[in-house]
């Protein structure tokens, strides 16, 4: 295999042979399910455009273990939510033996649960909304005390099928916490930052320009890059970025969610590392910006995958005997 190196050390590909056989996997059976076909049908796409030898690969209708036995040597996951994103997918394909795009299992998990990020975004000094756990009763005023209102309330988990719920009177908070408890296993509550969202999109290591993240009809995301920002605050968005990114141990590409307040001081929100890709994503609009066509984007991104080692599954499996 003949690979290149460039000064952060990262391999790029000289051909598509280099890549072998590559399973773009999309769909699954989670709620993100439609956005993540949409996200795989362009990543196959762009792939095969440039001549790399790729497939689909729905692991909602079809058993991971088939990836070897149908001769697969890399994956593309542009699967969504916990479904991608929470390390279990991960475990699997390193079980496998299956190099894949991305973070690995714990930069996953760890961006997975938004407070294990805020937890160690803090212990970075990259600045984010305080927060209060709420486990009793007794949380729930130490919560209206320490935060005041409005606040936010909060699943852990990304992509939880309970979504924040923004508290703006004091008996709220309790009706909305035992509704999120019910579907949720961890909750907290965070004092609710008002201001611009902004994206930075990390690619190869790398931080892209800023997006500034407006909300159109039916709130839908519209992502407008170049931000507006200066160049002092676009380089410092992006320092916080590439800082969280890499404490949390995401690795490869993702996108790194902050909230400017009304001091104009960015807070974090919370890390994708499976960003979804196609007309009007953030990923696509940042790399736009950056001068990189979707295709390249999307060929850089697989050579993430380059970063594990293929295994052979039945290394280390042999029988031992004592």
């Amino acid at each position: 295999m003949r690979l290149r190196r460039d000064s952060t050390g990262l391999r790029h590909a000289t051909g598509p042979a280099e890549f072998g056989r590559v399973a773009v996997l999309s769909g699954g059976s989670a709620g993100d399910r439609a956005s993540s076909l949409r996200s795989g049908a362009v990543v196959l796409d762009a792939l095969q455009r440039r001549g790399v030898a790729a497939e689909g690969f729905d692991p909602g209708e079809r058993a991971l273990e088939e990836l070897t036995s149908r001769g697969f040597e890399r994956a593309w996951i542009a699967l969504q939510g916990p479904a991608g994103g929470g390390g279990a997918l991960q475990g699997a394909l390193e079980f496998l033996g299956v190099p894949y795009t991305g973070s690995g299992i714990v930069g996953s998990a760890a961006t997975a649960d938004r407070l294990v990020t805020k937890r160690l975004a803090q212990a970075i000094a990259v600045p984010t909304a305080d927060f209060v756990l709420l486990r009793e009763p007794i949380d729930l005023t130490d919560a209206l005390e320490r935060l005041g209102l409005p606040l936010a309330v909060k699943p852990a988990a990304r992509g939880a099928a309970v979504h924040p719920i923004r508290i703006e009177r004091a008996e709220q908070l309790r009706v909305a916490w035992e509704s999120a408890v019910r579907s949720a296993a961890t909750v907290f509550a965070e004092r609710w930052v008002a201001g611009e969202q902004y994206a930075v999109v990390i690619l190869q290591e790398a931080a892209l320009p800023s997006i500034r993240v407006d909300r159109g009809p039916a709130a839908q995301p519209m992502y407008r890059c170049p931000s507006g920002l200066s160049a002092q605050a676009e380089d410092h968005l992006a320092r916080l970025a590439l800082a969280a990114y890499e404490v949390c141990g995401a690795e490869g590409w993702g996108c790194v969610d902050f909230v400017l307040d009304q001091t104009g001081r960015p807070q974090l929100l919370g890390i994708d590392t499976t960003p979804a890709l196609g007309d009007g994503s953030a990923a696509s609009c940042a790399a736009q910006a950056a001068g990189i066509e979707l295709d390249e984007l999307v060929w850089r991104v697989l050579e993430t995958s380059f970063a594990r080692t293929p295994v052979r599954p039945d290394v280390g499996r042999q029988e031992v005997t004592c």
